[in-house]
């Protein structure tokens, strides 16, 4: 969603549709013992995937767009790994599928995880998942971290962009942001912040409510390992702004125990991720932008609450 100091909305002119013809193509030549099963699209707030049932047991994972490919690599090798330490089930790969004449990326199967995304349902306790939440962060952060790739988000705020103060801006002529101060305030906090001075934790990167599932009312899987890596943990907060309310996102901090510097730069981030949904997205996928809506408000909110 960012390149360079603008927000980059081109990600949408490069995408790669694909429909359920295509899938049963796909799995017919390479997973022949698969060939039966019906493929159903799935609905999905997600931007760089195309996500289809098949049969009642498995899901096919299709990158939209050129980096999601090399993000389906980067899980497809440490989920394995990730899954025997997490106290939250991840997804679990099936087979591995190769380009084709028909479509140029990798893809993948992998077993299908019952229940619906966070940010297509309201069934939900929010108590419990920001405990849940908080829980499965801190002990991803206490993974080994020897061999770890550097997430593409290990740095998550960068004080000499010049894309978030363009962002408020734009969106505010929009009459998107109705606190165009408040929101810059929060961006400010965040890179006057000190850094991460220690060594570098596992994050997942990518912590919306969209890669997040749930059943019956509680957190049930985490989901697109894409930007999984060691970075700045603030990157992590994310859910406290796209997903929590102030009081469930007390409960989220008081259970991490971060410092609070970290938590600013999380703020800022929130930030920056919900201008990236809400200007790229509004048309094309409007569950998506409204993640990012929700993160602009709660950040404005928390820090006219504070100041």
């Amino acid at each position: 969603m960012y390149h360079g100091n603008s927000i980059d909305d081109s990600v949408l002119q490069h995408e790669i549709r694909s429909d359920v013809s295509l899938v049963s193509n796909l799995v017919a030549h390479q997973f022949p013992q698969w060939a039966d099963a019906a493929v159903r699209e799935v609905e999905s707030s997600g931007t760089d995937n195309a996500i289809f049932r098949l049969g009642d047991d498995l899901a096919v994972r299709l990158p939209r767009i050129p980096d999601a490919v090399d993000s389906l690599r980067r899980e497809l090798h440490w989920l394995p790994w990730l899954s025997r330490y997490l106290p939250i089930p991840v997804p679990e790969p099936a087979g591995r599928g190769t380009p084709t004449e028909e479509f140029p990326y990798d893809w993948a199967v992998y077993r299908w995880i019952p229940g619906a995304d966070l940010a297509r349902t309201v069934d939900v306790d929010l108590d419990q998942v920001a405990v849940e939440l908080a829980e499965w962060i801190a002990q991803l952060q206490r993974l080994e971290t020897s061999g770890a790739p550097i997430s593409r988000r290990a740095q998550p705020i960068n004080p000499e962009s010049e894309a978030v103060p363009v962002a408020i801006e734009e969106l505010s002529a929009d009459g998107l942001i109705t606190d165009a101060a408040s929101a810059a305030a929060v961006w400010e906090d965040a890179i006057k912040s000190p850094g991460w001075k220690s060594p570098p934790v596992w994050i997942h990167g990518d912590l919306h409510q969209g890669n997040m599932i749930t059943a019956d009312g509680k957190l049930a899987a985490v989901i697109d390992f894409g930007l999984i890596g060691i970075g700045d943990p603030a990157c992590d907060m994310l859910p406290a702004w796209t997903l929590l309310s102030e009081r469930t996102r007390e409960i989220f901090r008081a259970r991490i125990d971060v410092d609070d510097a970290t938590w600013l730069r999380g703020r800022g981030w929130g930030m920056r991720f919900g201008l990236g949904a809400l200007h790229v997205y509004r048309q094309s996928n409007p569950v998506f932008a409204g993640v990012g809506r929700h993160a602009i408000a709660e950040a404005i909110h928390d820090i006219q609450t504070r100041s």
